[in-house]
């Protein structure tokens, strides 16, 4: 039996203030509680809130200065901050999954164009037998996205562009976690899916730049489609409770 190790005193003040600074109860330029206040309020000594502190600084959520720490730009914030950006509430912000998608379709489809054009044609072959697996069509919702990470993943690799392999691992590490909160409400539309991976295995054999591209940006359509579906799905579950209230 796997044994959960409870946070660390200074982990915990960390994720407290980080959570308050995201969800708006700090403004920027704010200034954050004083070391003694902090102490105080999380039963802590002063070493466990400046290693808090340290790890905000490291986020890019506050800059220490003599005489206490400010919430600084989030705009200014590392990359490690959308995960805890999306752990704010029951489900991910909607928006910002938007943007997620957004910029990770972009992401790929840079990695594609790459990949076609630098490729040798064993790394090419591996793509595409990973894309088989996306075109099985006894995949369920689990089988499809583990297939569909793994093809990325091979793509990335070949692409030879360690910037955009970085900037997708982390996205994708903050990201597919908080797919859970959405899985039951998530409808693959499996036949469309499996159309666009048959159109990127014969883009890739025939290494043709423009059409890899387009297929991407037709699966990135249906990823788009589907998480607005499971979003509006959501809403209609919150809201029948209500509804029903009202009527009894």
């Amino acid at each position: 039996m796997t044994r959960i190790t409870p946070p660390r005193k200074h982990e915990e003040i960390a994720e407290a203030l980080t959570r308050e600074i995201l969800s708006g109860l700090y403004r920027c330029g704010q200034r954050l509680p004083s070391e003694r206040d902090l102490a105080l309020r999380f039963d802590a000594n002063r070493g466990a809130v400046r290693e808090a502190m340290k790890h905000l600084e490291q986020l890019g959520l506050a800059r220490i200065r003599p005489g206490g720490a400010r919430v600084a730009p989030l705009h200014e914030a590392s990359l490690d901050v959308i995960g805890h950006m999306l752990a704010i509430g029951d489900v991910p912000d909607r928006n910002l999954m938007e943007q997620i998608f957004q910029v990770m379709s972009r992401l790929v489809v840079l990695a594609a164009e790459n990949a076609v054009r630098r490729a040798n044609d064993e790394e090419l072959a591996e793509i595409r037998r990973r894309l088989a697996r996306m075109m099985d069509p006894g995949s369920d919702v689990a089988a499809f996205r583990q297939a569909r990470i793994e093809m990325v993943s091979a793509l990335m690799a070949a692409s030879g562009n360690l910037v955009c392999r970085l900037i997708a691992r982390s996205l994708l590490r903050q990201f597919a976690p908080r797919l859970a909160a959405l899985e039951g409400l998530v409808e693959i539309d499996y036949e469309a899916h499996r159309q666009c991976a048959e159109r990127l295995d014969a883009a890739f054999a025939a290494r043709d730049v423009a059409a890899v591209a387009e297929a991407f940006a037709a699966l990135s359509r249906l990823d788009r489609e589907s998480a607005r579906r499971a979003f509006e799905a959501l809403a209609s579950r919150r809201s029948r409770p209500a509804a029903d209230g009202t009527g009894s």
